[in-house]
């Protein structure tokens, strides 16, 4: 369970996953009180995708999409200068219902999303992942990068890993989070790498794992 109020990470081309790490350098001052706080009391970020046009008002608060992806501080360093290394690791969805203003970060009050992961889905998923393999081997190859997916990956966790780390547009990454549940993810990510390699749409590195 979330707590009712975190706070939030707004990000321009950043998407968390549930049980995907991020590692993040984190040097705005705002920013930097945000994290000093979380590391006091339970860990805990909320990141969020800014929508376009957020360039305008950055340095203010900016309109997000209302559905991010809460994550718990795993490791952090801080520098001399008073920036920050930190790495998130992804707990769970939430929605916006509302922000407080009171601090020089932004805090939101948020309802979060429980996606769950019974027998049925499971096995959907396994079934998937060959073809989802498939999909991603064929587009590392289209761009000539020969990493491999990870074999040890759980089902579950390799949806949200590759959802996460292959060289998608923030919104495309956006609406794969948005999706209701991990098998409608499972589902929307082949839709989409298979539409991708039908377009042979790659700017040199598509479909590359970081």
């Amino acid at each position: 369970m979330l707590p009712s109020s975190i706070p939030l990470f707004p990000l321009p081309n950043v998407v968390l996953f549930p049980n995907v790490f991020l590692p993040l350098h984190i040097f705005e001052l705002r920013f930097r009180e945000m994290v000093t706080d979380a590391l006091q009391s339970d860990r805990i970020i909320g990141m969020a995708l800014l929508r376009p046009g957020w360039e305008e008002d950055y340095e203010g608060r900016p309109p997000v999409y209302s559905v991010g992806c809460a994550g718990l501080i795993t490791n952090f360093e801080q520098l001399e200068n008073g920036r920050y290394n930190i790495v998130l690791r992804g707990l769970q969805k939430f929605r916006i219902l509302n922000e407080d203003n009171q601090r020089n970060y932004r805090l939101a009050q948020v309802d979060g999303i429980i996606e769950p992961l019974n027998d049925s889905i499971r096995q959907a998923i396994r079934r998937d992942r060959v073809h989802l393999e498939t999909l991603v081997t064929k587009g590392l190859h289209q761009a000539e990068t020969e990493n491999q997916v990870p074999a040890s990956i759980p089902d579950d966790d390799l949806v949200n890993a590759l959802a996460q780390y292959l060289d998608l547009e923030p919104v495309e990454k956006q609406a794969l989070l948005e999706r209701d549940g991990l098998l409608h993810r499972c589902e929307s990510l082949i839709q989409l790498l298979e539409m991708k390699l039908m377009l042979g749409h790659h700017d040199g590195h598509h479909g590359e794992i970081q």
